[in-house]
């Protein structure tokens, strides 16, 4: 009798033993860890994922104007490389590219679209909380590192930003870990680490230009004051890591400013077309001393009316307060509490050293958004939000050890009492969103003053009085700003002009104490269809003021490339007339749209369907155009002249295509097709 062998059952196939043998380790952490320590740590990045992820197509294209840089980065390596607003290569964005080849690699990998796009935002929000923590857990331990984390993903701007499409998250993920490699460094006075700070900053450079170096101070503060050697390779090692920013930032700068300027886009906020002017004065000096200062540029004017006007209390006013300062007034408790607590220490003190570092980080950029006469929108303060975070978390923390001492249980309860004081009052600036908010954190607030103070009385109920007054700072301190980024989560966000929190908070802020103008940025089906009959024949299917307007084209069309005259805001690509009339006798433009003769239908800002309103818009640059950034469903558009050349050169152009070119109205807009002159 013969016998058949039966086929062995499939497997799956299975991991390696060594990959087996780590996950419990990856999941309970180190040997020296807490058991709680590690799952806290995945739940608390989980939820910040969880939060940042959280219907986040709903926002769309979010910033159109990096949106359509991102998506030309799609379509052309040459466009992906300089950051250009559109695939044919006229002009670039008025930032450096790096945030924009995160965002074009994720879209050329999974296809150009919201989530792509918004995606990796997000994640390195959580890669900033992750550095975060590690970073204040390694002096400070886990519990210190956790609060840091917390406190990070909570902030409203924070919520706003890991959001969207703008630079400032990678730059703001680019710092952290840059400051993470310090700690690092100066634990054993590493040059390694020292350069991998230098380069984490100089990368940092190429997410958003001089911003990213307002943490310098203080990282050559802290290092040459606490790093564990000798005066001279201390300061070696900093020139090292000033060598590491130079190269890293450097690289790129040095090939766009070799590269033929006839073969590379022009360079937005440059007016002469130079690398170097965009970073000294449209992203340098405009910023701190606006137009009328050294190297001003476009980077100048107008800035009081994004942020209200410089002085020491910009960041609390109605404009700046509800983004970032939350927890502002409980850092700069713990900051000089902390100094003056260490002033004796010696001088590689860890904690005296951290806070330097951290606070260092938050009074320089902070000063910096408070003084500066150039434009600082709200939402930069985002960068002041993981130093804000790591000053909170070391302060309360190391307060906590101590609190057997009524010195320590004094400061924490004047802690609570400011933070939940000033959060009172963020919130009555709109008495109407969620009023039962300010009741809740006067109570909690009372309550966790009341169990501070009188904590050697409470004694008798063990760790219950403890565990009960914790709770209540906790909410008297964190319901708010979890309120407002709650707010900013679920409410889509588009526009030039993103702001965390309600939108009654941002019309009760803008100048006059209205909202403004604006709405919904629409692209008629007709236009869209006339630009891409035939699209591949041109390098460009159509000429248009102003990048705001350009991106919006691309984006309708799918990524057809249109030419933005005058860039972003007048600053760069300056076309003259006699170059846009060797283009079109080239044959290289279709068409010429005059985008200030909308009749309704085309792509200016107009009114949103249905009644759906606009975030704050109108803000009006002094002699420009009108900024705008929309609710869902608009990218912000501008119109009018523009300040400087750009308004100049659009004229000459107009009055030249009026005269010479056939016009004709496609959904409601001005379109003059350039293969079609008129009869003599």
């Amino acid at each position: 009798m013969s016998t058949t062998a039966l086929p062995r059952p499939l497997q799956a196939p299975s991991l390696p033993r060594r990959v087996y043998d780590r996950l419990p380790g990856l999941v309970r952490g180190g040997s020296e860890d807490a058991t709680w320590e590690r799952p806290a740590l995945i739940g608390l990045l989980l939820a910040t994922a969880v939060a940042y992820l959280w219907n986040l197509s709903a926002s769309g294209d979010a910033n159109s104007f990096y949106a359509a840089a991102v998506q030309a980065g799609t379509k052309s390596w040459k466009a992906f490389f300089f950051g250009s607003l559109d695939s044919s290569n006229f002009i670039t964005v008025d930032k450096p590219p790096a945030s924009i080849w995160v965002m074009a690699l994720s879209g050329r990998i999974f296809g150009f679209g919201s989530l792509s796009m918004l995606i990796p935002q997000a994640l390195e929000g959580v890669a900033a909380v992750a550095l975060l923590y590690a970073g204040v857990k390694r002096w400070f331990g886990a519990a210190a590192g956790l609060m840091a984390g917390l406190l990070l993903a909570i902030m409203p701007v924070a919520a706003l930003m890991f959001r969207f499409n703008n630079p400032d998250a990678l730059l703001v993920c680019l710092m952290v870990a840059g400051a993470y490699c310090l700690i690092r460094g100066l634990e054993g006075a590493s040059t390694r680490w020292v350069l991998a700070a230098g380069t984490m900053i100089g990368f940092a450079f190429l997410a958003k230009m001089m911003q990213a170096f307002l943490v310098l101070p203080a990282f050559g503060l802290v290092y040459m004051v606490a790093a564990p050697t000798g005066l001279r390779r201390r300061l070696w090692q900093s020139l090292a890591g000033g060598l590491a920013i130079l190269i890293s930032a450097g690289w790129w700068v040095a090939i766009v400013a070799l590269w033929p300027a006839g073969s590379r886009p022009m360079i937005d906020g440059s007016p002469d077309n130079n690398i170097f002017n965009l970073i000294t004065g449209y992203n340098g000096l405009g910023r701190l001393f606006g137009a009328s200062g050294p190297s001003g540029g476009g980077g100048g004017g107008g800035g009081t009316n994004f942020s209200g006007q410089p002085g020491v209390l910009r960041l609390f006013n109605q404009l700046m307060g509800g983004q970032a300062s939350w927890l502002l007034p409980a850092a700069l408790l713990a900051l000089i509490v902390g100094l003056w607590t260490t002033r004796r220490a010696p001088r590689t003190d860890r904690t005296r050293a951290a806070l330097l570092l951290w606070g260092g980080w938050l009074v320089v950029t902070g000063l910096v958004f408070s003084l500066a006469s150039g434009i600082i929108h709200t939402y930069y303060t985002v960068a002041l939000a993981p130093a804000i975070a790591a000053v909170v978390a070391i302060g309360t923390c190391a307060l906590c050890r101590a609190r057997h001492q009524i010195r320590a249980r004094f400061v924490l309860a004047l802690g609570v009492v400011v933070t939940s004081t000033w959060a009172w009052i963020l919130l009555d600036r709109t008495p109407q969103w969620e009023s039962w908010l300010r009741a809740l954190i006067a109570l909690s607030a009372t309550a966790a003053v009341a169990g501070l103070l009188a904590a050697p009385a409470l004694r008798r109920f063990g760790r219950r009085a403890t565990y009960a007054t914790a709770a209540f700072a906790l909410v008297a301190c964190l319901s708010g700003p979890i309120a407002y980024s709650i707010e900013t989560i679920t409410t889509p966000e588009t526009g030039s002009l993103p702001s965390a929190g309600p939108e009654s908070a941002q019309i009760a802020a803008a100048p006059g104490g209205t909202a403004g103008a604006g709405g919904q940025t629409t692209t008629s089906r007709a236009l869209v269809n006339a630009l891409k009959v035939n699209e591949h024949k041109y390098r460009w299917v159509a000429a248009v003021s102003g990048s705001q307007n350009a991106a919006t084209l691309e984006l309708a069309t799918g990524g057809a490339p249109v030419m933005a005259i005058g860039g972003f805001d007048g600053e760069g690509g300056n076309l003259t007339l006699a170059q846009f009339k060797q283009y079109v006798a080239r044959g290289e433009i279709h068409y010429y749209i005059n985008s200030n003769t909308s009749r309704g239908g085309g792509f200016s800002a107009s009114g949103a369907p249905g009644g759906t309103s606009g975030r704050p818009s109108g803000l009006r640059r002094p002699g420009g155009r009108t900024f705008t950034g929309t609710r869902p469903g608009g990218n912000g558009s501008f119109s009018g002249a523009r300040p400087g050349g750009g308004g100049l050169s659009d004229t000459a152009i107009t009055s030249w295509v009026e005269a010479h070119y056939k016009s004709q109205t496609v959904g409601g807009q001005t379109v003059y097709n350039l293969t079609q002159p008129r009869e003599s």
